[in-house]
């Protein structure tokens, strides 16, 4: 594991003569130093991240550091507050913040807002970003609105399913489930077996939260082969598919660790590093903390596998969850500093470094050549093969304007199917009227 992250060629400085120093220092100045001579000299960047990047933001702003003396302040909120408060500080004319890394799912709102800036023509004109390189379904859907690019992608976040195989062998199973069918047969065998004890069939992440519960909806959705929207972008989300994985979501619950409605991803992740559940549908960096977590009781006791198919599909596919994406705020003084500190953040080398960073950085892969490294397929070669289904067409979420309220409603609605307030087809069937006045 390098002891740092690594630069890009363009910032790469040798360790050789003085005179060769002396140019790349130089090189330095004109990539970064320019940028902030620019911006008054301020060498600084006020960065906004999730909680669950602590560990990649610090890791982020001590070699950004090293590598180009400029400064990264992180600013860490909840998972679910992040859009809301770009927006916020960029509005409300505060603007303290020059970077941001928010779910993708709120890029056509942020852009529609004047929360972000457009970034196409600077993609375009930088053979450096190497767009061709980023994983093609995370691309477009992570930085792409109204036909423009408002980011580069920085967490690719897809679920796939994870297995204590520990549990599995006491409970006589041979194999993880390929259906979700046999999930839950399966889930409700090792409650039955084992619930007693305080080992459970499954974890249920059933928190409201469009990126916790509408996470275990989107896996379900995309087993099912179903879609949130068409291919015109309406709303198709009370389809027979969606309607099937609404009800396979249900069905899971009984055989829960307790309680689903409560469990977002730090209960269920402790429920999973304890032993306490056979099968977990979580984040592929999971299997990263597994290893080399010290809470962890299940380091080498576990498997991965894709995502269960369901109904008439047999072909598993992916389900970006929850990535997030590098934006640069409206009304920040710095943008050039911070469009070279995106570009770096994003690179090949960046990406391949936080995925196989100790301590666990939470970082999913982005980048082809990122995925298919040499470092990652040694290091964690069981993740890298779950992970190339991300190249295979993943179902993404809705990401136009409205996207994020859209989002909210389907999980208001699945919170009524979790608490047995309502039927799966009633849940979706009101998603669905709803979306089709806020989506068309």
């Amino acid at each position: 594991m390098p002891a740092s992250v690594p630069a890009p060629s363009r910032w790469r400085r040798p360790l050789v003569a003085t005179a060769v120093a002396a140019a790349s220092a130089l090189a330095l100045t004109s990539c970064a130093g320019a940028a902030a001579d620019a911006d008054g000299g301020d060498e600084s960047l006020t960065v906004l991240l999730i909680t669950s990047h602590q560990g990649a933001a610090d890791k982020l702003a001590a070699d950004y550091k090293k590598l180009t003396g400029v400064t990264i302040n992180p600013v860490i909120v909840p998972y679910d507050e992040i859009g809301n408060t770009l927006a916020l500080d960029q509005q409300s004319g505060a603007n303290t913040i020059d970077v941001a890394a928010p779910w993708y799912v709120s890029i056509g709102d942020l852009a529609a807002d004047g929360a972000i800036q457009d970034l196409t023509d600077w993609i375009d004109e930088n053979p450096d970003i190497d767009p061709d390189d980023f994983i093609p379904s995370i691309y477009d859907a992570y930085t792409l609105y109204d036909g423009k690019r408002y980011g580069l992608p920085f967490d690719g976040d897809t679920h796939v399913l994870f297995y204590n195989t520990e549990i599995l062998e006491r409970n006589g199973i041979t194999e993880p489930p390929a259906t979700w069918d046999e999930y839950i047969a399966d889930s409700a065998l090792i409650t039955a077996n084992e619930g007693a004890n305080g080992v459970y069939g499954n974890v249920i992440f059933g928190q409201k939260s469009p990126l916790i519960l509408g996470a275990s909806f989107a896996n379900r959705l995309a087993g099912f082969g179903g879609e949130f929207v068409d291919e015109d972008g309406k709303p198709v989300i009370n389809s027979p598919e969606a309607v099937a994985a609404a009800q396979s979501l249900a069905d899971a619950l009984p055989s829960a660790y307790p309680t689903p409605a409560e469990t977002a991803f730090g209960e269920g992740n402790s429920a999973w590093y304890a032993g306490n559940a056979a099968f977990i549908e979580n984040w592929t960096d999971l299997g990263v903390g597994s290893q080399i977590n010290e809470d962890s009781t299940v380091a080498d006791k576990w498997g991965v596998t894709l995502l269960p198919t369901g109904g008439d599909n047999t072909q598993s596919r992916a389900s970006l969850v929850a990535g997030f994406t590098w934006v640069v705020a409206a009304n920040t003084k710095k943008t050039e500093l911070a469009r070279d500190f995106i570009e770096w953040a994003a690179s090949s080398d960046v990406n391949q470094s936080l995925l196989v960073a100790e301590p666990q950085t939470g970082i999913d892969p982005n980048r082809i050549s990122a995925l298919e490294s040499a470092a990652y397929g040694e290091k964690y070669p069981d993740l890298q093969r779950v992970n190339r289904a991300t190249l295979d067409g993943a179902l993404a979420w809705p990401t136009g304007e409205n996207a994020t309220q859209a989002a909210e409603i389907l999980t208001d609605e699945l919170a009524k199917l979790v608490a047995g307030e309502v039927t799966a087809q009633e849940a979706l069937d009101a998603t669905q009227a709803e979306w089709e006045e806020l989506l068309g």
